[in-house]
């Protein structure tokens, strides 16, 4: 966008010189919510500021509806996104400063140069789906991707403004008779279902996007948008101008049913179809060969604090052209869990190629697939070979058997010598955890679905294949499937015999994201309300769908744990998103402790064993908190720059680094005693968006690296790593 002068009229012609540090020096573009002008930092860097119009700032609603922006665009900041790098939503007049990214929007760029070629369609419809999939997997949806929120940058595109997203859980409402978005560029739904809104309306938008750089026009053209709202509901799109090569998956965006639109992963892969040239390094950054992603060397154990006091109680987005329907219904939600926030952004490692289920004869290992090794006088670990390409597997004991899945594949090892047992083909879409042993079953997990495979945990096959209600969230507890549909309704279904025993919504959850925990019956959700200021957690029976007990907590909080009889929860900063705290709720007696971080963790992860919680940052600090003697115990800055969530078993602390290494941290006095080498593998260059957490089972350490591999290794003695 091409800077301007300041001018105006009425307050706006009163804008102010700064904007925190910031010097404003000229204005990028204004829209109904406010004005984004370019900014530079003490230190000359170049900023994209955005401060909203005095007529707003006067307004609470609003404000709230900005820290939401805040939060979302910070979650999302990455390859795909310009990151945030300062706001402030409590100033008189509320401001955000993301990165300045050079470059025309899409909007612009069109109108300027007209329709785009077909190989640069296939490179931004490319990276859209890589940003709209990194987008959804921090639980964001945008709600406005139209052409003037696409930065067309040297190294690709960059989503912004995310002044209407909200996460996919949030229990925010739309008001009654506002719009929220921009009619040429919005799904059904949003005119039909506003406070149902998911993932898929993205994809739709996605669509309409493509047509209008094929064409400079939407796909519901109208000079009224009555008549464009009517003909997205009702009409076929007009596809008239796109290549005939990218029409039918374009088509297939623009479904009228959220369901029957593909993921982004899927488009990925059906891009890499439509033609084998397609460059995907188009859309990455440059990187640096052979840079280590992790700090070298095990560094000291930092010194013990003292004791801790209680706490009583409880840009992306910047440059932008925010004219449209952009209605006022939301208000500020929580930043959830920030285990797969990345703050270079991610390249998903997808698996490639389709397997058969291959059970191993005579015990042997199968060819080209597991080396296995063990001491004689005990164990001594082992590594497997990758099944299928690059990229770390999620596991999970279960049946005897070390049971792991990666995209297209679910596979089972032998616990004791890594042997390749059997594989399995799975759908290619981001698998959402390990997979599970429910009903004398194994099933894998996907972020989204539509069927269910029933799999002997002896040989793969598939005992029982059924297809279900398309589902957005899947979890297993106890023999029990809970699948929470894209509108929040939840269904129960028997593991052992595919019934459905019951579907219903859950009271004060408007779309639950289920967690069970080792240990408990129960399954649990947690949702922030519209302001921030509160958490309802909830307590189901996974047999009946009941609710067992649901409490209303103080602050933005993130549920991690539950042991013995207690709930254990992260509170997060509002604006930031940054862990504060350490939450304790115990429904028996009510009784709530809430124990402060001396320092706040950004992009926390934890997990609880006893009473002492354990909680790894971005950038390496590692802290373990006594929730009974309310302190903190010690803090280890690991020098990891990303690393898993942590896993305990009592004597150590256990957490995967981004390079593939397994770090082993003693638990009582927080010293570094052993590390496993760096797997990083051939991608290399590349970052995946979430690290597997390790498993510790009957005295090993199961982790899985980048590279592709499994391995194990002894507990009890990482410094024999």
């Amino acid at each position: 966008m091409a800077p301007q002068r300041n001018t105006g009229a009425g307050a706006e012609a009163e804008l102010p010189e700064y904007a925190g540090h910031y010097l404003l020096e000229s204005r990028l573009g204004s829209g109904g919510m406010g004005v984004v002008h370019l900014a530079r930092s003490a230190s000359g860097m170049r900023l994209a500021v955005k401060v909203v119009h005095a007529e707003f700032a006067r307004d609470p609603e609003f404000r709230g509806r900005f820290r939401q922006e805040i939060v979302a665009a910070r979650r999302v900041s990455g390859a795909f996104t310009a990151p945030v790098v300062d706001a402030d939503p409590d100033a008189d007049r509320p401001w955000m400063a993301t990165l300045f990214i050079p470059g025309p929007t899409l909007s612009e760029h069109v109108k300027d140069n007209g329709p785009m070629a077909t190989a640069e369609l296939r490179r931004l419809m490319a990276g859209l789906a890589e940003a709209l999939r990194d987008i959804h997997r921090v639980g964001v949806v945008h709600r406005d991707l139209k052409p003037s929120n696409v930065l067309l940058a040297e190294d690709g595109p960059k989503v912004i403004d995310f002044g209407i997203s909200r996460p996919k859980d949030s229990e925010l409402r739309t008001e009654t008779g506002k719009l929220i978005g921009t009619p040429p560029f919005m799904a059904p739904e949003q005119f039909r279902r506003p406070r149902q809104v998911g993932p898929a309306a993205d994809i739709f938008a996605l669509g309409s996007v493509m047509v209008h750089a094929a064409t400079g026009r939407g796909p519901f053209d109208s000079d009224s948008p009555y008549v464009v709202a009517y003909s997205v509901v009702h009409d076929e799109p007009d596809l008239t101008g796109v290549p005939g090569n990218l029409a039918p998956l374009v088509g297939r965006c623009l479904a009228k049913e959220p369901e029957e639109r593909p993921t982004p992963d899927e488009l990925m892969r059906e891009l890499r179809s439509v033609a084998a040239s397609y460059d995907t390094q188009a859309f990455i950054p440059a990187q640096r060969t052979g840079a280590r992603l992790t700090g070298d060397g095990p560094p000291p154990s930092a010194p013990k604090d003292g004791p801790e006091s209680e706490e009583a109680g409880g840009g992306a987005g910047a440059q932008e052209d925010e004219a449209g329907a952009a209605g006022a219904g939301d208000r500020a939600r929580r930043r959830r869990r920030a285990r797969i926030a990345v703050a270079v952004g991610a390249v998903a490692l997808v698996a490639g190629g389709a397997f058969a289920v291959v059970p191993l004869i005579d015990g042997g290992v199968a060819a080209g697939g597991t080396a296995a090794r063990s001491a004689r006088d005990g164990f001594a670990g082992w590594e497997a070979e990758p099944v299928a390409a690059d990229g770390a597997a999620e596991c999970a004991p279960g049946a005897g058997r070390l049971l792991c899945a990666r995209p297209g594949v679910v596979f089972a090892l032998d616990p004791e010598d890594g042997r390749l047992l059997w594989q399995h083909p799975a759908a290619q879409g981001r698998s959402a955890g390990p997979p599970a042993v429910a009903g004398g079953f194994v099933y894998a997990p996907a972020d989204q679905g539509r069927r269910l495979e029933a799999l002997d945990p002896a040989s793969g096959q598939v005992r029982r294949r059924q297809d279900v209600p398309a589902y957005a969230g899947f979890r297993a507890v106890g023999d029990m499937l809970l699948l929470t549909g894209a509108h929040g309704v939840v269904t129960g279904v028997d593991a052992a015999t595919g019934a459905t025993v019951w579907s219903h919504r859950i009271a004060g959850q408007a779309m639950p994201s289920f967690e069970s925990f080792a240990g408990d019956t129960l399954a649990f959700a947690a949702s922030v309300s519209g302001d921030g200021k509160h958490t309802r957690v909830t307590a189901v029976d996974p047999r009946t769908g009941d609710v067992r007990w649901q409490t209303r907590l103080d602050g933005m909080l993130d549920l991690f744990g539950a042991q013995g009889g207690s709930v254990y929860l992260l509170a997060l900063d509002r604006t930031y998103g940054e862990a504060t705290a350490v939450v304790r709720h115990s429904p028996a007696t009510g009784a709530t402790r809430r124990v402060a971080l001396p320092v706040a963790r950004q992009g926390a992860q934890a997990a609880v064993r006893g009473d002492v919680v354990y909680l790894m940052g971005v950038g390496g600090s590692l802290d373990a908190v006594d929730m009974g003697a309310r302190k903190r115990l010690w803090s280890l800055e690991t020098s990891v720059s990303r690393a898993s969530a942590p896993a305990a078993d009592g004597d150590h602390v256990y957490v995967t680094a981004a390079d593939g290494r397994l770090l082993g941290v003693d638990a009582r006095t927080g010293g570094l005693v052993g590390q496993t080498r760096a797997r990083l593998g051939t991608g290399g260059d590349r970052i995946a968006a979430s690290l597997p957490t390790p498993v510790v089972a009957g005295g090993r350490v199961y982790a899985s690296a980048p590279d592709g591999t499994v391995f194990a290794v002894p507990a009890g003695a990482p410094g024999g790593w």
